[in-house]
């Protein structure tokens, strides 16, 4: 049997942490996508990814402390570094972080005419800070994204509510013709929710080697069929990923939102 020096042990149980640590982070990041099923797939995406940094961050600690190295000092640094940064950054990242949670949740996009507090206008641009409105006097209306969070919003293009819009986020490696066909195989079973004048588009947004970013397009029939068809479809694409993962087929994994 092979001898391990006293001095290398520390080190190989180091490793032994970290590996079981990778193996708990994947299994984390499976059970977070079981239990949010029906949730918002890049919601269910960044809590995976929260998650795994959690376990990694534990599993480093431990680790660290097994070789023999003092970790008070640095949890101190880092500590104060992430204060400093959030107490210096906080106005961009309050409007960063809001324009996450409005491209999500906030029923309007770039075309659309709404009305926000005082203001109103078309939306002709969202970006990670303002969303830029077009006024009736053709002026530019800069609004903080952290304004949609505090006030609200009205949407005032005819018959937007029968919009629903999905941003999918896929890997480069995904085969972009089997997703939508599989995607429209898997639509067509929640068609009587669905206003059949207006068949599911897929637009694709920004596409590179890494990634392909596309918009799911669906038009509800009434308006209680919103929130049950954006659970269903949610479920659909997490199903078609999984699929696209387990499968021969073309495609792997896959960050995914809706938008409204």
């Amino acid at each position: 049997m092979f001898d391990i020096p006293d001095p290398i042990w520390p080190a190989v149980v180091a490793a032994i942490i970290l590996l079981v640590t990778a193996l708990f982070a994947w299994f984390a990041a499976l059970l977070i996508a079981g239990f949010m099923r029906q949730s918002n797939p890049r919601v269910t995406a960044a809590a995976q990814r929260v998650g795994a940094i959690l376990v990694w961050l534990v599993g480093t600690v431990i680790a660290v402390q097994e070789v023999g190295v003092g970790v008070d000092i640095l949890l101190l640094v880092i500590a104060l570094l992430g204060g400093a940064a959030i107490v210096a950054l906080r106005q961009p990242l309050e409007n960063f972080g809001a324009k996450y949670f409005a491209d999500v949740y906030s029923p309007f996009k770039i075309g659309d005419t709404i009305r926000v507090g005082e203001q109103s206008g078309k939306v002709i641009e969202i970006n990670a800070m303002t969303t830029v409105l077009l006024s009736e006097q053709d002026q530019l209306i800069a609004l903080p994204n952290s304004v949609f969070l505090r006030e609200p919003v009205v949407n005032l293009t005819p018959l937007a509510w029968k919009e629903l819009s999905v941003s999918i986020t896929l890997p480069g490696t995904v085969d972009l013709a089997w997703f939508e066909s599989e995607m429209r195989k898997s639509l067509s079973k929640i068609r009587v929710r669905l206003d059949r004048r207006y068949p599911p588009v897929f637009t694709t947004q920004a596409r590179s080697p890494q990634s392909t970013d596309l918009q799911l397009t669906v038009m509800v029939r009434r308006p209680e069929d919103r929130d049950p068809v954006l659970a269903e479809v949610n479920s659909r694409v997490t199903e078609a990923l999984s699929k696209g993962r387990s499968s021969s087929a073309p495609a792997t994994g896959v960050v995914a939102e809706a938008s409204h």
